[in-house]
């Protein structure tokens, strides 16, 4: 093994495989250490720490450590309507995080409400689908085959 002795950033080095922490420099690593290990950890085991009811309808928007001002705050994003639910399981949430990592992590939870926005656009769209078959089958001169097309999408609005 050679030992290098010229590297800024480390002291030692063996040659050959070493991890990628290791590679990273100083200062990433205090970011990440104080940060991103905590959130990514929190993402990892959302659905272990929260359970499936809430897994489904919230999620981790950010974590703020503490400093001297701040308390250390976990920013959950909640669909609309289920604020109640998880505003009562927020002790719950709480505890089982600062168990997971073995000491006090968190502090308060902080929620941002979120619209269903995938629902309501396909709502939006199936308006526009309605209106252009509407225009559409009063275009046509016959009759017969425009009252039997109103029929048909009669048909197709009650399934």
């Amino acid at each position: 093994m050679n030992f290098k002795y010229n590297i800024k950033q480390r002291t030692n080095t063996i040659q050959g495989l070493r991890s990628f922490k290791d590679t990273l420099p100083k200062n990433i690593k205090k970011i990440i250490n104080k940060k991103g290990d905590i959130y990514s950890k929190i993402l990892d085991n959302w659905k272990y720490l929260v359970g499936n009811e809430l897994f489904k309808v919230c999620y981790p928007k950010s974590y703020k450590g503490s400093n001297r001002l701040n308390s250390s705050t976990l920013i959950i994003s909640v669909r609309r309507g289920y604020e109640i639910n998880l505003e009562y399981s927020n002790k719950i949430i709480i505890n089982k995080i600062n168990t997971f990592f073995g000491y006090d992590v968190l502090e308060k939870i902080k929620l941002i409400k979120f619209e269903d926005e995938i629902q309501e656009n396909k709502k939006k769209e199936k308006d526009l689908k309605k209106n252009r078959f509407i225009k559409k089958i009063s275009t046509i001169k016959n009759e017969k085959i425009k009252n039997s097309l109103h029929e048909l999408t009669k048909l197709f609005k009650q399934r």
